[in-house]
């Protein structure tokens, strides 16, 4: 039988697999996030769950040499298509922030957009990004704060999911401030937060609900799991995730505030 934590990342690894119609809505942020991560022309710099590439590729147009890092074999398709575009040179990888196969202290700063943070065990995967950081070197990344509506969301997905394997933490704890200084520890120093606004357009919370349903690992694979066992509990959960929306709705515009986080490395 295989295990739980091998189960789940392959899920994951399915789920994340539709992820591509996003990344536009994923760009903005991703400059946002270079810029708070302070990168600069020359430093090596780490993208982990860098997805379709955005940060990185952001990253590497200021001339920081970089490394991406996924999961998901799908999205670094896509990655790679992204780079060749923008005329940069990219190092790409498929593989697992709790396990990531670069030596100890080889980059100046590890960054992350919403990814991360989905990896299961959370002391794991710090302890890996912050193993390959130099001494002195910045970690930064984007999260979705569980009270908002992303984290609100997946809140929500989980009532409706079977539950994950024991051991695990819930990705919208890396949204808190309080439970990232407890984790970041004694090891960090000059921990800052800010927050930042994605306005998602949409024609209406159900449209946004159908996008959503095609192209975020979790509710694909939790609409997928209810369609084939539970369909009153899916269309239980779809009236909930509207009304959810509606209340961040607003002139077609759906708001997604999320948190910021910086540490140097002590």
């Amino acid at each position: 039988m295989m295990d739980p934590i091998v189960q789940f990342k392959e899920s994951q690894k399915q789920g994340w697999a539709y992820f591509v119609p996003l990344q536009a809505l994923t760009t903005r942020a991703a400059a946002r996030l270079v810029k708070y991560a302070g990168i600069r022309h020359g430093q090596k710099v780490l993208d982990v769950a860098c997805g379709t590439g955005v940060v990185a590729v952001t990253a590497a147009r200021l001339g920081a040499n970089l490394t991406g890092l996924d999961l998901t074999p799908e999205l670094l398709v896509h990655a790679r298509e992204n780079a060749g575009i923008a005329k940069v040179e990219i190092q790409w990888h498929e593989g697992d922030v709790e396990e990531l196969p670069f030596s100890d202290s080889a980059f100046d700063v590890v960054v992350s957009q919403f990814g991360h943070m989905f990896a299961p065990r959370p002391e794991i995967a710090l302890g890996e990004m912050l193993r390959v950081l130099k001494p002195g070197g910045v970690i930064a990344f984007s999260t979705w704060p569980p009270e908002l509506l992303v984290g609100r969301s997946f809140g929500l997905v989980a009532r409706y999911a079977p539950p994950p394997p024991p051991g695990t933490a819930p990705p919208t704890l890396w949204g808190d401030p309080n439970v990232v200084k407890e984790r970041l520890g004694k090891s960090m120093k000059q921990i800052a937060f800010d927050r930042a606004r994605m306005d998602v357009p949409a024609l209406s919370p159900q449209h946004l609900r159908k996008t959503i349903e095609a192209t975020a690992g979790p509710v694909l694979k939790l609409v997928e799991f209810l369609s084939a066992s539970e369909p009153a509990k899916l269309a239980a959960f779809r009236a909930e995730y509207e009304t959810l929306v509606t209340e961040y709705f607003e002139e077609n515009t759906v708001r997604q505030d999320y948190l910021l986080t910086r540490a140097v490395n002590a």
